[in-house]
């Protein structure tokens, strides 16, 4: 389980295939992994990998074909946000975040507001109706509210701290996310699909 707040840019420096998707070597930049090991987990631009291997310039992550599938950004070296599984205990300065993506969506707008930046994205009408106005939504592994809903396209205020010290200041119109839903809107359609079968 993750918060949705960045702990720190790293990058991915190099891809191994193997006989089925690829080992990523990831240089962790400012992310303190001095008590990481293999089997723990971190959420790589908001997807859940777990650690392999530590090396000198960090450590091992494996990617599924599956991964690859319903993600981006884990397919070429470069640039990526990184955050550290929670442990019980430590503040959830975003949401409950689980580090499984919904879907992938496009960027429409990235436009200057004095400092900050209007976000706007289409996202997969397979997960458009989880997404409420001032909801909770996670964009390549940052916990982000919305401003605005119009059907699959929602708008962000990006304020200048995420730009400065995630990977989204370097989006721009046609770039690809990923996407994860808040956690209570999915349960909560379970719930109600339940008692509408059961008819509790």
């Amino acid at each position: 389980m993750f918060s949705g707040i960045v702990a720190a840019v790293g990058r991915i420096t190099r891809l191994t295939p193997r006989e089925v998707g690829f080992r990523l070597t990831v240089e962790p930049g400012a992310l303190d992994i001095s008590r990481v090991a293999p089997g723990d987990s971190i959420a790589h631009a908001g997807v859940c990998l777990t650690v392999v291997e530590k090396n000198a310039e960090g450590y091992c992550v494996d990617v599924s074909p599956e991964t690859l599938n319903c993600s981006v950004g884990l397919d070429a070296p470069g640039a990526i946000n990184l955050e550290k599984a929670l442990c019980l205990g430590d503040p959830v300065g975003g949401h409950l975040v689980s580090g499984h993506v919904d879907g992938v969506g496009e960027v429409l707008r990235f436009d200057a507001i004095g400092d900050n930046r209007l976000l706007e994205i289409r996202a997969p009408h397979a997960i458009s109706k989880y997404i409420a106005r001032k909801g909770s939504v996670v964009v390549d592994g940052c916990s982000l509210t919305t401003n605005t809903v119009t059907g699959d396209v929602f708008t962000i205020n990006l304020i200048p701290h995420t730009l400065e010290v995630t990977t989204l200041g370097q989006l721009q119109p046609g770039s690809k996310v990923n996407l994860e839903i808040d956690l209570i809107a999915r349960y909560t359609e379970r719930m109600l699909a339940w008692e509408h079968e059961s008819g509790d």
